[in-house]
């Protein structure tokens, strides 16, 4: 067997993550991956044992840069206010630094491969769930399902992002998304999860 070369190793991962988000799921082989990252298709099966392990193993690395990111500084005892803000500015840290990884991570997390079992991400869910839970002991906010408090925590700043990212913006063609402008929007996010 031929030894593992760690920076081929990183740049298959670095074209195999732009491959996917410029063409999607459906676009993207092993073999075009092989050609894009001018290696022979049996170099890939030193790396990987299929697509599906490639896939899997994108999304582990790509989750495990998005969490050192998204928990920087991070604690799930702080108070609602401070923890989300930080949690917004720490993802909007991760999308402006990786876009590409942050489209990938959306796109996996869309699709069916998000239920593989390869495909863990405990330690961020635990910290976001004990922050929730910490909210809602303190009375900063009532307890409701997970969903309508992503909708409600998250959802205003995902929708901001995506103009944020917008390279032909609609409204504004110079919008850009700032730390006050999170902090103005926040108010109006704590408001509605407020008891």
């Amino acid at each position: 067997m031929r030894a593992r070369d760690e920076n081929k190793q990183e740049l298959i991962r670095e074209k195999g993550l732009e491959m996917i988000v410029s063409e999607g799921f459906d676009g993207f082989s092993m073999q075009k991956l092989a050609k894009v990252s001018n290696v022979s298709p049996a170099t890939l099966y030193i790396y990987f044992k299929n697509r599906e392990d490639l896939l899997n193993q994108l999304y582990i690395e790509v989750q495990k840069t998005f969490s050192e990111v998204a928990l920087k500084g991070f604690d799930p005892n702080s108070k609602l206010k401070d923890g989300l803000l930080l949690q917004w500015k720490n993802r909007l840290r991760f999308i402006t630094k990786y876009p590409v990884h942050y489209k990938f991570h959306e796109q996996f997390r869309n699709s069916p491969c998000i239920n593989h079992n390869a495909v863990q991400i405990s330690e961020f869910k635990e910290n976001m769930k004990l922050f929730v839970m910490n909210a809602i002991k303190r009375g900063e906010m009532k307890k409701m399902e997970p969903e309508i408090f992503w909708a409600l925590a998250y959802g205003p700043f995902y929708a901001l992002v995506k103009f944020h990212l917008d390279t032909k913006k609609m409204m504004n063609p110079n919008f850009k998304l700032t730390d006050s402008m999170l902090e103005r929007i926040l108010d109006k996010v704590l408001h509605a999860l407020k008891k």
